[in-house]
């Protein structure tokens, strides 16, 4: 045991060393953060980790996740330690090209699940995780994540232990680097290990407060922590910010800042010298994920013209379908499950089903973490709520991850909930992720085409459905595709074309008739894809058109439909058609559908007036 407690001293030197290399070669980066984390590492990888690094997408691999992103000094001197990275690797650290980059992240690293640096996300991410080894792969791997302390200020970090709790995730173990010190001073509870430790007791938590730095009492809490049958472990450790060297330790003004090369190479010596220790990281048991069903064949739900139905009615009754076809498919909500029609799936396939009640941030994050997980992951509520949980569809996209979501009750059309609920800015948002898909059916059987297309796409995607049920548009025959858009009225003598997307493109259809009525003719454009957009349509369209386009859109005027057919026609260095926008402009109150469309001017009487003031 001597041996061993001196092995791992010996690595924790190690990897502090390392950390002050890697960030003085690069002039930049958090060596202090990565320092104080040290010895825990040290213990974790020599015995506790178990991993294959040369199997990164091995079943039973567990899963080790830096939350506190920043402290990736010393996650990548493990890598060399590990012996997956070179020295040489190590030392072009947050260089132009090198895959370590200065927060963790998955583009560039195999055994990384997920970008961090935006704090509060690892361990809500690593919930989703351990929810997938605990309930669907049913394998016995572990889900390890490390945890700054100023990061214990995130709000989703506590709907994180909330759920793991909920969940009895005993496979998941919090590491609380306590180092007291945050980017400009003290954190908000110093060093009061008792108060985090209450407050994870509170949340359900095994919490063991232990020093550090004292391996013999992290291997010990570790121990303990595997123990646990039917809880989450958090260990509060007391550490040091800048660990091991007199210039650092414990010393405000450090976060963020490197070494120089006079001030490493004293901090290296006291820290006894570099060293190139390589630990055999034990490798999981070679076991495979529980079976989640056998696939069979898709057959997605069928809505008879000349009837109504809501796109979120069946958005639910597709993920059904979709969810027979593929038995990886997960499906998440968060406490209204009734409202956005995912309750459907939950009636069929609850063994899937993950209620994340009201904490929208911990549903996206375990979405991603099944993603980790290679599942199929759909969450869903209202379209508002998801602006909550930006930041974390904004670092999916970051981590790679494929997240579908859907948000419901879009609109001014929702009615007399009033504007609290009423999503405005929802396209705006996801239009804004990088590489996103955006998508807003008009028709249920466009809707369950969607969804399927969904499961197999990339990236973040987001469907937007509508509350009030609406006429059934195409048979189930008709295909989909990302990108398209649909000429519901078309003729060879149309004035004006009106471009729309789920309730208004009904209104336009109205308008369509009264304007016909009338003898004038319009063209009227399903954008069911708001992004990638149809661009060919759109030039076809203002070609054919007189170059008049209208766009009418549930919605606030900025960043939605007709921005995004504005957009169709940037950069082409051709003349631009006129498009006028119909949109949301000012803040609405409570009433009934229409009567609030109306008010807005989205409805097909202001359409039928805007087409005529074009003309």
């Amino acid at each position: 045991m001597a041996d061993q407690i001196q092995d791992w001293k010996a690595l924790g030197a190690q990897l502090r060393i390392d950390s002050i290399r890697c960030t003085t070669a690069a002039g930049s980066g958090h060596p202090t953060s990565s320092m104080s984390a040290a010895d825990l590492m040290a213990v974790l990888m020599s015995k506790y980790l178990k991993y294959d690094w040369d199997s990164p997408k091995k079943p039973n691999n567990d899963h080790l996740i830096f939350s506190k992103g920043h402290a990736c000094p010393v996650l990548y001197s493990m890598y060399k330690a590990a012996g997956a990275i070179t020295d040489d690797e190590l030392l072009t650290l947050r260089q132009l090209g090198s895959r370590l980059e200065g927060h963790p992240n998955p583009h560039t690293l195999p055994w990384v699940d997920v970008a961090t640096g935006s704090l509060g996300q690892g361990l809500p991410i690593g919930v989703g995780i351990a929810l997938d080894g605990k309930y669907v792969d049913k394998l016995p791997f572990r889900v390890w994540v490390l945890l700054g302390d100023s990061e214990m200020a995130e709000g989703s970090i506590w709907e994180a232990f909330d759920k793991a709790s909920h969940y009895n995730l005993n496979n998941l173990i919090a590491i609380l680097d306590m180092n007291r010190l945050g980017q400009r001073g003290e954190t908000d509870l110093g060093w009061n290990s008792a108060v985090y430790a209450a407050r994870a007791r509170a949340f359900g938590w095994h919490a063991i407060e232990l020093d550090g730095h004292d391996v013999t009492a992290i291997d010990d809490a570790y121990t303990e922590a595997l123990a646990q049958t039917d809880k989450p472990t958090v260990l509060v450790a007391k550490t040091e910010k800048g660990h091991g060297a007199s210039l650092t330790a414990n010393k405000d003004g450090w976060h963020g800042k490197a070494l120089n090369a006079e001030q490493a190479a004293v901090a290296i010596v006291e820290l006894g010298g570099e060293r190139n220790i390589i630990i055999a990281v034990q490798k999981p048991e070679d076991l495979k994920p529980a079976s989640t069903g056998t696939a069979q064949p898709l057959k997605l739900p069928v809505y008879d013209l000349g009837t109504k139905e809501a796109t979120r009615k069946a958005y639910g009754d597709a993920l059904v379908a979709v969810g027979a076809n593929r038995p990886e498919v997960v499906v998440l909500d968060a406490e209204v499950s009734n409202s956005t029609h995912a309750e459907e799936f939950k009636k069929v396939y609850p063994e899937r089903f993950f209620e994340m009640f009201i904490a929208e941030q911990q549903m996206v994050s375990a979405a991603a973490g099944f993603g980790v997980r290679q599942k199929v992951a759909f969450a869903s509520t209202f379209s508002a709520f998801f602006t909550r949980a930006f930041d974390q569809i904004r670092m999916g996209a970051i981590s790679n991850s494929n997240l579908r979501l859907c948000g419901s009750h879009a609109g001014v059309s929702i009615g007399e909930d009033g504007p609290s609920q009423m999503a405005l800015e929802d396209m705006a948002m996801m239009r804004a992720v990088c590489g996103s898909t955006v998508l807003y059916p008009s028709d249920p059987n466009q809707t369950a085409q969607l969804v399927d297309i969904m499961a197999g796409l990339p990236g973040i995607s987001f469907l937007r459905t509508t509350r009030e049920k609406l006429p059934v548009l195409y048979s189930p025959d008709e295909k989909f595709r990302v990108g398209g858009s649909r000429e519901v009225k078309k003729s060879d003598n149309d004035k004006v074309a009106v471009i729309a997307g789920g309730i208004t493109l009904h209104e336009s259809l109205k308008a369509y008739e009264t304007l016909k009525a009338e003898g004038i003719n319009i063209r009227v454009i399903d954008l069911y894809s708001v992004k990638p957009v149809d661009s060919e349509t759109l030039h076809r369209a203002a070609a054919e058109c007189g170059g008049n386009l209208i766009t009418v859109e549930d919605h606030w005027i900025e960043g939605g439909i007709g921005d995004a057919v504005l957009e169709a026609f940037a950069g082409f260095g051709e003349k631009s058609p006129t498009v006028v926008k119909l949109a949301v402009t000012k803040l609405p109150g409570s009433g009934k559908p229409a009567e609030l469309m109306n008010v807005c001017g989205i409805d097909a009487e202001h359409i039928v007036e805007a087409v005529k003031r074009v003309l």
